[in-house]
C-alpha cells in the first residue's frame, strides 16, 4: 500500500510538471548555420550555444589536443575584443560562460538574461571569424592545457588506465586518442597548429546555433541574421570522414599497477553502437540495459549480485551513451570488498552476466526501470540549459532535431526481447577490453 502510494504522488507530480519548451523550431542561414530555438517563457532566462562539428576525433595525427587548446584560445581576443573581455562582459551582466571539448564537437556558451541575447551573440559571432592570438597567448595557454593534464590525468591512475583502454579499443579510429592530447604532442603544438584548426572549422557552415529560453523563433532568427548572416563560409569544407575500426577479433587485457591507487578495481568496455539517425532503437535498449544492470546500487542486477547477495564487491556498475558520431562503448565496473582478488570479482562479474543473458531480467524491475527513464526524460525538459545541450549533442553527432524528438517515445518502446537483443550483441569478449587497476604486487586484494 505505502509503494503504491508513492507511485500516485509521482504520477501526479510529473502531471503537474508543465512543459519545458513551448516549441522547438529550426532554420538555416544562407551561409550554412544550422540554428535551432526553442522557447521557454517561464523565466527571462536564455541560453546561447555555439556548436562547431570538430572535435578530437577530427585532429591530424600528430597534433593531439589541438582542438581543446583552441577552445581555450578562444577567450582570448578578437579584432573588437581584448583578451578576456567576452567573459567579462557576461559576467557584468549577470551571466555564466565557459565550453567544452569531445571527440565529436567544441561548444560554447553563455547563460544569461534574455534582453542581454543580442550582446551575447554579437560577441560570439565576432570570436567565430576574427580571433586574434598574440605570441603570449598561445604560449601562456600551452602550459595552462599541460597542467591541465598533470591535474586530471597524469595524477590519477584511474584516467590513466581510462585512457590506456581507449586506445586499446580502437585500433585504427581516433577515438583511442584521448580529447586532451597526448602529452608529448600537446608539447609540440604551436600557435599555426591552433589557427589552422580555428581557420578551417570555425565557420557558420560547420556549426550550429541553439537558444533556448525566454525567446521567439522570430526574433532569434533576425539576430541571427544581423550577427551570423555576414560571416563567410569555409570554401570546401567537406563532410566528415572518419577511418572506420577493423572487426575486433580477440579480447584485449590489461593491468595497471600504481602505489597511487587507492581502490582497485576490475573494468569492461565493449564496443557497441551508437544512436544513428532515424535508427535509435538498439541504442534504447542499450540505454535500457545499462540501467537494468548497474543504475541503482540496491536494485540493480549487479549491485545486488555482486554487493547485496554475495558480498563479493562494494560497488558495481554500468554506463553506455550513445550520444557518438562513430560506434562507441558500453562499460561496466567491479570495485571488490575486502579480502577480495580482482580475479575473484572478475570471475563474479562474468557469472552474473551469463546469468542475466540465460534469465533476462526480472520483469517488474524492468517495468520500473522503464518508468524511472522515462520520468528522467521529462524533468530533464525541464531545464533549459540540458535541454539546449541535448539538441547540441545531437546535431554535431549525426543525428536531427527529429530524432531528439523521438527519443523518449524510443525508450517508452523498448521491450525486454529489444533488451536482450541487444546485450547478446555486445557482450561478445572478442570486442571487450578487460583491465585490473590496482596497487604493485597487490594482485587487486585489500587486507
Amino acid at each position: 500500500m505505502f509503494g503504491a502510494r508513492i507511485w500516485l504522488t509521482l504520477t501526479l507530480t510529473m502531471a503537474a510538471v508543465p512543459s519545458a519548451a513551448g516549441g522547438v523550431s529550426q532554420f538555416t542561414l544562407e551561409n550554412g548555420l544550422q540554428a535551432v530555438v526553442i522557447e521557454d517563457h517561464r523565466a527571462p532566462v536564455v541560453v546561447h550555444m555555439v556548436w562547431y562539428r570538430a572535435g578530437a576525433a577530427d585532429e591530424a595525427r600528430g597534433t593531439s589536443g589541438v582542438a581543446h587548446f583552441l577552445e581555450h584560445l578562444m577567450f582570448k581576443g578578437t579584432d573588437d575584443l581584448a583578451s578576456g573581455e567576452l567573459s567579462a562582459t557576461v559576467e557584468a551582466n549577470g551571466g555564466s560562460d565557459n565550453a567544452f571539448t569531445s571527440q565529436d564537437y567544441t561548444a560554447y556558451f553563455q547563460r544569461i538574461a534574455a534582453d542581454r541575447l543580442e550582446l551575447v551573440m554579437r560577441m560570439e559571432a565576432d570570436r567565430m571569424r576574427d580571433l586574434v592570438l598574440s605570441e603570449s597567448d598561445w604560449a601562456t595557454e600551452l602550459q595552462v592545457i599541460i597542467e591541465e593534464r598533470n591535474q586530471r590525468t597524469d595524477s590519477n591512475p584511474g584516467a590513466l588506465l581510462g585512457e590506456q583502454m581507449r586506445a586499446a579499443q580502437y585500433l585504427n579510429h581516433p577515438y583511442g586518442t584521448p580529447i586532451i592530447g597526448w602529452r608529448h604532442e600537446m608539447e609540440a603544438l604551436t600557435r599555426e597548429d591552433a589557427l589552422a584548426w580555428y581557420r578551417r572549422y570555425y565557420a557558420p557552415n560547420n556549426a550550429v546555433l541553439v537558444v533556448a529560453g525566454d525567446v521567439t523563433p522570430a526574433e532569434v532568427e533576425r539576430l541571427a541574421r544581423l550577427y551570423y548572416g555576414p560571416l563567410a563560409p569555409t570554401e570546401g569544407l567537406a563532410p566528415r570522414q572518419r577511418v572506420t575500426e577493423p572487426p575486433q577479433l580477440a579480447e584485449r587485457r590489461l593491468t595497471f599497477a600504481d602505489p597511487r591507487v587507492q581502490r582497485p578495481y576490475v573494468t569492461r568496455s565493449y564496443l557497441a553502437p551508437e544512436r544513428d539517425a532515424g535508427d535509435q532503437t538498439q541504442a534504447a535498449a542499450l540505454t535500457v540495459l545499462a540501467e537494468l544492470l548497474g543504475g541503482n546500487a540496491a536494485t540493480s542486477v549487479l549491485g545486488r549480485a555482486l554487493v547485496f547477495s554475495s558480498g563479493k564487491a562494494i560497488a558495481a556498475s554500468a554506463g553506455y551513451d550513445g550520444m557518438s558520431l562513430d560506434a562507441t562503448t558500453f562499460d561496466l565496473r567491479v570495485i571488490p570488498a575486502a579480502g577480495v582478488s580482482l580475479a575473484e570479482a572478475e570471475a563474479a562479474l562474468d557469472e552474473t552476466l551469463a546469468a542475466f543473458l540465460r534469465e533476462g531480467p526480472d520483469p517488474a524491475q524492468f517495468a520500473r526501470i522503464r518508468s524511472l527513464i522515462g520520468a528522467n526524460e521529462i524533468y530533464e525538459r525541464d531545464n533549459v540549459q540540458r535541454l539546449a545541450r541535448r539538441y547540441g549533442e545531437a546535431l554535431t553527432s549525426g543525428l536531427t532535431v527529429a530524432d531528439v524528438a523521438d527519443w523518449p517515445d524510443t525508450l517508452r518502446a523498448v521491450t525486454e526481447a529489444d533488451v536482450m537483443a541487444a546485450a547478446h550483441a555486445v557482450f561478445q569478449r572478442k570486442n571487450a577490453v578487460t583491465a585490473w587497476l590496482m596497487r604493485p604486487e597487490s594482485e587487486g586484494v585489500l587486507p
